[in-house]
């Protein structure tokens, strides 16, 4: 109510105006498309959805903060007086340039923004550039005229009318090359010409086909060429608006010292490559050299490297034509070993050959050091530890073999405290989590047979060997882990990768799987709730407290839970059939949970992007991934077999179920540049996991929950779903997800950035164990278990990182009674706070 009390002219000058709106029509049409607003000098200020908060906030500052200072001083009699002899007169000038006094209009003038104000110089310049916009697009007789238009209040509009007239068409092409071995290139590739005859005049053409050239001779040998070479003349006279162009391409320019003079270019073959490294640990100057398949290598002391780690990466070979995607391929395979600093690559015209087409390469690698030590310490808080100190220390050993390979060893730990009930350990620090990591990586396909036809080393392929163990204590169940990964990454072309996990293998024992009820509350309260109903027909040995009166009794874990449930189920205790099907529903999900697990599977991620750099705000990304579990093991038991099966029935490898299911998902995410600091961002995503053979569910770690500050924010993590039944459990998981979100980031001032966010998505069961038509997926009637979450978030940009708060309420919650279900938790006592680092997707 403050700020919108605040005039947005407050700090117009008399005789100005404060710009309200730009008006385009083109040809009589109004005109409002981003890329035509983009052509003017003076833009509105801006508003979040209609509201002008940097205006506002510019608006409350005061103009001269120290002007009014000294003249408040000088309001009263005697108060600069007192003032003096309280403090000092030094002190009470630095009052005034104080936080309080002067501080607060200058922090406001720097987040707000001062009222644009119409300049008739300004206008004129975007008149201008409108002419030009139109003019780049063939539109040579384009007239552009503009008027300012007070409106009440110190406002005004300006107004832009454009008449393009007819575009003009390009009618002919001809080609004036003066170098024939150009010419004969040319020809072979003028059907790709972004300049055709019937297509409009545009600029961009004309900029973008001289890149084209250019890219297409130096790329075939042509080395000195560059694109002040191609010049165009158009001919519009006379011609009924239609341009026939002139395409020259002039010889080479030779300037000596003295003079100039011109010659036809030649295209240019490799004669040699050299490539140079040095010795990091070796201080003597005497150079060893080498000679593999027609490269020259040279070390400045003793080669630490294979010749082949050396010529692998580069692309240029000798006796090839001289090509710059070729320079280009070395640069980023180079690169990507991360064992050299950016390599330096130049070509030398080679004196030797008398006819002047051979160029000498040369290529210098600098070494980055063998050993990269790396430590850190972080204090962590979540939602089971409230204090943690968490540390890590590694070391990157590079070049390990002589093949350019990298060996990352880390280990880690935390220690923890944490007051949940369920850790009897009363001590400070009763949690402690260690584990070690050993990650080799090599620049090539590390595979028996050779995949070059299939992978060649143009898509830059690798392969990482990775282990990995861990271990809890006093974290639920107390979970050991480990972890095995071969995997193979390639780059098919730009901006798509490719990864393939030939062998993903995890196994999880879980320590105390006795300690399930202290940990899963939810479970043992509804177990508990039944038991209650029940109490007169159940073992008083059963209850902590067997003379607790009716209803208050606690069963007593282990010896109770089980006991009650073994009663029910051999009949011993007769419960209602809900009640019994709820009781098996718990022990189902109890002795899954407590299960230990092998998850030996295979996946293949393919991602393609258009992303081209950090800043780019208009992209999209889509990945996509399948996997499958268990048929190795399946194969290796049925060949194994000596009729080794769990207690359920289920084939074991060393005692342990094996988990076998099929895995697919889609990822998809859009961006759209709003301009002027404004993104609209979405995700979709949907993804299925099918149990078979030896699995009737799918393990815990590889299935899906939802909620969370990267997935539906108004829901905390695996609190939503499955389906409709409302979350009930601790950890509430399934096997199908759907999912999607969008959001409107939009700058406040400065490095704040906010956002309005919708969410909408849940997770099901489906094709497995559970057949609760709650929790499962039954076609496009589940839909209308969909959640909806929208809220608001703060983003603060540290340029290498944002940390993100995002405030989510529960818009329509499919776990609420059908009537109850719209907007009944849409308050700030009922949101969920989400705390990010960078954004969400």
């Amino acid at each position: 109510m403050f700020l919108y009390s605040c005039s947005l002219v407050k700090r117009v000058p008399d005789g100005e105006h404060l710009l309200e709106e730009n008006k385009i029509v083109v040809n009589g049409e109004p005109k409002k498309n981003e890329e035509l607003t983009d052509q003017l000098y003076q833009q509105p200020n801006t508003s979040i959805l209609g509201y002008h908060l940097r205006l506002h906030l510019y608006n409350i500052a005061k103009p001269d903060a120290d002007s009014s200072y000294q003249a408040w001083l000088e309001r009263k009699p005697n108060r600069h007086e007192r003032l003096r002899k309280l403090l000092s007169e030094k002190q009470v000038q630095r009052l005034g340039q104080s936080f309080a006094v002067a501080g607060v209009s200058s922090f406001l003038k720097k987040v707000g923004e001062a009222p644009v104000l119409v300049d008739h110089n300004r206008v004129k310049k975007s008149a201008n550039r409108l002419l030009s916009y139109y003019y780049k697009r063939g539109y040579f007789r384009t007239k552009v005229g503009f008027s300012i238009d007070t409106i009440s209040g110190k406002k005004a509009e300006v107004n832009y009318t454009v008449t393009t007239g007819k575009p003009y068409i390009v009618d002919s092409l001809d080609t004036y090359i003066e170098t024939p071995v150009l010419d004969s290139l040319y020809q072979q590739t003028k059907k790709e010409s972004l300049i055709k005859k019937g297509k409009q005049y545009l600029e961009s053409d004309f900029i973008e086909e001289r890149e084209r050239i250019t890219s297409y001779f130096r790329n075939r040998g042509a080395y000195k060429f560059q694109q002040n070479y191609i010049s165009y003349v158009i001919d519009t006279v006379n011609t009924g608006h239609k341009a026939n162009v002139d395409l020259i391409i002039d010889n080479e320019t030779i300037r000596t010292e003295d003079s100039t003079y011109t010659q036809p270019f030649k295209l240019y073959k490799i004669s040699q490559v050299n490539i140079y490294t040095k010795n990091l640990g070796d201080e003597s100057q005497a150079i060893d050299s080498t000679t593999y398949k027609g490269f020259n290598i040279f070390s400045s002391g003793k080669l630490n490297y294979r010749p082949k780690a050396l010529t692998d990466p580069v692309f240029i070979t000798p006796g090839s034509t001289f090509a710059e995607f070729r320079r280009v391929l070395t640069y980023r395979y180079v690169n990507n070993l991360r064992v050299f600093n950016y390599p330096n690559i130049n070509f030398v015209v080679d004196s030797t050959d008398a006819s002047g087409t051979s160029l000498i390469t040369n290529i210098y690698l600098a070494p980055r050091d063998k050993f990269k030590y790396l430590a850190s310490v972080d204090l962590t808080h979540s939602n089971i530890q409230d204090m943690g100190i968490q540390g890590s220390m590694g070391v990157s050993i590079r070049n390990l073999f002589r093949g350019a390979e990298i060996l990352d060893l880390s280990i880690r730990g935390n220690i923890g405290s944490s007051s949940d009930p369920a850790i009897k350990d009363r001590s400070f620090f009763n949690i402690l989590e260690y584990g070690a990591d050993a990650k080799l990586n090599f620049p090539r396909i590390f595979f028996p047979l050779k995949t070059e036809r299939i992978i060649p080393k143009e898509m830059i392929p690798s392969t990482l060997l990775s282990f990995g163990i861990s271990r809890q204590k006093n974290i639920g169940l107390d979970k050991e882990n480990f972890t095995g990964i071969l995997s193979y990454n390639w780059t098919p072309k730009r901006n798509v990768t490719a990864k393939l996990d030939l062998f993903n293998i995890q196994y999880i024992r879980n320590v105390n799987p006795t300690n399930y009820f202290n940990v899963y509350r939810s479970s043992y309260d509804r177990l508990n709730d039944i038991a209650n109903d029940y109490a007169d027909q159940i073992d008083p040995n059963y209850f902590l407290d067997s003379d607790a009166p009716a209803g208050s009794k606690q069963l007593a874990i282990e010896e109770g839970t089980n006991g009650f449930i073994e009663d029910v189920d051999n009949n011993n205790i007769v419960v209602s059939s809900v009640d019994k099907q709820n009781i098996r529903s718990i022990n189902e999900r109890r002795e899954r949970l407590i299960e230990n697990n092998l998850i030996s599977s295979t996946n293949f991620t393919y991602t393609t992007s258009t992303r081209d750099n950090l800043t780019d705000n208009s992209f999209f990304i889509f990945k996509t991934k399948l996997e499958t579990a268990g048929n190795t093991l399946s194969l290796i038991s049925s060949l194994t077999d000596k009729g080794q099966r769990s207690d359920s029935g289920n084939k074991t490898i060393l005692d342990v179920e094996y988990a076998q299911y099929v895995k697919g998902e889609l990822d998809f995410i859009k961006h759209f540049d709003l301009r002027r600091g404004k993104v609209l961002a979405m995700r979709a995503f949907l993804g299925l996991a099918v149990p078979y053979g030896n699995s009737n569910s799918i393990p815990f770690t590889r299935s899906y929950f939802a909620g969370g500050s990267n997935d539906n924010r108004a829901w905390q993590s695996y609190s939503l779903g499955p389906g409709r039944s409302g979350g009930l459990n601790d950890f509430n998981e399934a096997n199908f997800k759907m999912t999607y979100s969008t959001e409107l980031r939009f700058n406040l001032f400065g490095q704040l950035n906010g956002a309005i966010f919708g969410d909408v998505g849940n997770i099901w069961n489906i094709f497995d164990s559970q057949d609760d038509p709650a929790y499962t997926f039954n076609g496009f009637s589940s839909l209308r278990d969909l959640a909806l979450g929208t809220g608001f978030g703060f983003r603060y940009d540290f340029n290498f990182f944002v940390v993100r708060l995002d405030l989510g309420f529960k818009t329509y919650n499919p776990g609420r009674p059908v009537n109850e279900r719209w907007f009944k938790e849409y308050n700030f006592s009922k949101a969920v706070y989400n705390v990010g680092i960078n954004y969400p997707f």
